[in-house]
């Protein structure tokens, strides 16, 4: 088996790549999106149409129930199960690059999920009180988290104060002994792509599925607070245009490519090509022939 990694910053064209390549060797597709694996919530997370699944098999698409949180843990431990006994050419797509360095680095991920009750206890504290109590119970990891970084604080002193066991002591790494080549897609003129792909998701009836989705779910939901559903839903509220509403989007999903730019170029393993060249698929072609991929 050979794992071929499509990633990259938002609306580069991975998927559509993606599905050539699968079309190509005889593939499936492993969705690397911490938002499509959400039922329901397809426009405005750029989930592959109903016919382009059909064209290619699509795996971890629509396998949460919007009320629930995948962990990256559950992500990893299923999508290992898929990669299990596999042969031939497989794609892992997308933009989370932590689901996908879950599984290209074979993270070691502490089984701890989230904890509402824990995390209300903590979340009281200040930021410095939280950073103190963990250079405390775990000075290893104080070391590699930023005094400011709260985020990972919070998760940090969650892990310890459920299992007992300092978070840096239970990470690590076990990568997998199957090849890997890893792509990614990037380009002069994003911010029109993103232009484009927001100007589409109106035109396909993104006011509408978050109209029907608030309608159906609780419209306090982690995922109304995402890219798209958050903006679309304060136009709904009345709070500001479609115009505006389509303005943030935009600027929200470049910073958001921006930050997928950040983490993605800090991998030396990815071999970058431009989305924007007529002879994309070949040259995809070719670096995977390089990693024993069917020529």
């Amino acid at each position: 088996m050979i794992l071929i990694v499509i990633c990259g910053p938002t609306a580069t064209g991975k998927s559509n790549l993606a599905i050539q390549l699968a079309k190509y060797f005889d593939s499936v597709i492993i969705s690397a999106d911490s938002r499509q694996v959400y039922q329901d919530f397809n426009i405005g997370t750029a989930k592959p149409s109903p016919r382009e699944q059909q064209e290619v098999k699509h795996y971890m698409i629509d396998i949460c129930h919007p009320s629930q949180v995948l962990t990256v843990a559950e992500y990893q431990q299923q999508t290992q199960q898929l990669l299990k006994g596999s042969e031939g050419p497989i794609l892992l797509v997308g933009g989370t690059g932590l689901y996908i360095k879950s599984i290209v680095r074979g993270l070691k991920i502490p089984p701890v999920a989230p904890q509402p009750q824990l995390r209300s206890q903590l979340e009281s504290l200040s930021q410095t009180e939280l950073y103190q109590q963990l250079i405390q119970i775990d000075a290893i990891a104080a070391r590699k988290i930023q005094p400011r970084d709260r985020v990972r604080t919070l998760r940090a002193l969650e892990v310890y104060y459920v299992t007992g066991i300092p978070i840096s002591a239970q990470q690590g790494e076990d990568p997998p002994l199957y090849p890997i080549v890893q792509i990614g897609l990037d380009c002069e003129g994003l911010i029109e792509r993103i232009t484009r792909r927001t100007e589409t998701m109106l035109t396909q009836g993104l006011v509408a599925e978050v109209e029907h989705l608030m309608k159906k779910y609780d419209p306090e939901l982690h995922l109304f607070k995402t890219l798209g559903y958050q903006e679309i839903k304060q136009y709904l509220k009345g709070d500001i245009t479609l115009e505006q509403a389509k303005d943030l989007t935009i600027i929200h999903t470049r910073q958001f490519a921006k930050r997928q730019r950040t983490w993605f170029s800090a991998i030396p393993a990815i071999t970058w090509l431009n989305a924007n060249a007529e002879d994309l698929l070949e040259q995809s072609l070719a670096i995977i022939k390089q990693y024993g991929g069917k020529g």
